[in-house]
């Protein structure tokens, strides 16, 4: 009887242990999938925030307008670059053709070139290097005299507002003749290596030009030309060939500086041919005559 008592008792702990391990095992799943299901939801929620924020500093910037940073431009201000940019009807960053815009811009004769840059998201980087006179000319068109800038490649453009002032001062040449290209005007070809050497005399510590109101190109026979400079501190006239250089125009303030101590009548000095040659007013009066 004690035996089967034992039995008995015995069976009941076992059932009550294993009943109650099932319990325990059942409500540990249940708590997993609780935690399962929450870490799925965390997740999706994430996701959606990260998309969010995606959207928001990604792909709305890219469907705006978008913003222009330019640099390098001296002429003209930023608002007028990004004004000459308006023809491209360009509402958003996917849309702005960089190409387009190198093109529209290139097109001003003042600018010499321009690089356009897209930065993701909504950047356009505008880089501007415009043209930098080394001289003054002028011509007559439609009976009007109109002054331009020239820069080193010979290019023409208007050389008012910021090209006004200058580190030194522009030398302003007279005689030179005019080409017309399709998007600007330009002096011919055989006159370019004076303006090279202006630009060479210009980037120098001295400031020859100052003392110098006027280059006279003067045409010769077969193609070639001579330089008549016009001191601004003196009345005389100096002929020179076409070598302009440091040398040159030292000696030329060398013999015009004996010539005002002197007090001649001296109205030219002609410094072609390697030698010093002198013009009086009264040659001047009979050469009239």
């Amino acid at each position: 009887m004690n035996n089967l008592s034992f039995a008995v008792e015995d069976y009941i702990e076992q059932d009550l242990f294993l009943s109650t391990d099932s319990h325990e095992k059942e409500e540990t799943k249940n708590t997993e999938k609780k935690f399962k299901t929450i870490k799925i939801v965390f997740g999706i929620f994430c996701f959606l925030l990260l998309c969010e924020l995606v959207f928001f500093k990604y792909i709305t910037p890219c469907m705006s307008s978008p913003k222009l940073t330019i640099s390098g431009q001296n002429y003209y201000s930023a608002e007028e670059i990004a004004r000459k940019l308006l023809p491209m009807n360009a509402t958003s960053w996917l849309d702005f053709d960089v190409q387009k815009a190198v093109s529209i811009l290139s097109s001003d004769v003042i600018i010499e070139n321009v690089s356009v840059e897209k930065k993701f998201p909504d950047k356009i980087l505008i880089n501007i290097v415009e043209r930098t006179p080394v001289a003054i000319t002028m011509f007559s068109e439609n009976g009007r005299t109109n002054s331009f800038c020239v820069d080193r490649s010979g290019v023409l453009f208007p050389c008012e507002n910021g090209y006004k002032s200058t580190k030194n001062s522009l030398p302003i040449i007279s005689g030179l003749p005019i080409e017309y290209m399709s998007y600007a005007k330009r002096i011919p070809a055989k006159y370019r290596s004076l303006i090279e050497q202006i630009a060479e005399i210009s980037e120098l510590p001295q400031n020859y030009f100052a003392s110098i109101s006027e280059i006279c190109v003067r045409a010769k026979e077969y193609g070639n030309y001579e330089l008549s400079l016009i001191p601004s501190q003196s009345k005389v006239k100096v002929l020179t060939d076409r070598a302009l250089n440091e040398d040159a125009l030292k000696y030329m303030m060398v013999v015009l500086d004996v010539v005002n101590k002197i007090g001649t009548d001296v109205s030219e000095i002609d410094l072609r041919y390697g030698a010093v040659a002198f013009r009086t007013k009264m040659d001047s009066l009979d050469a009239g005559e």
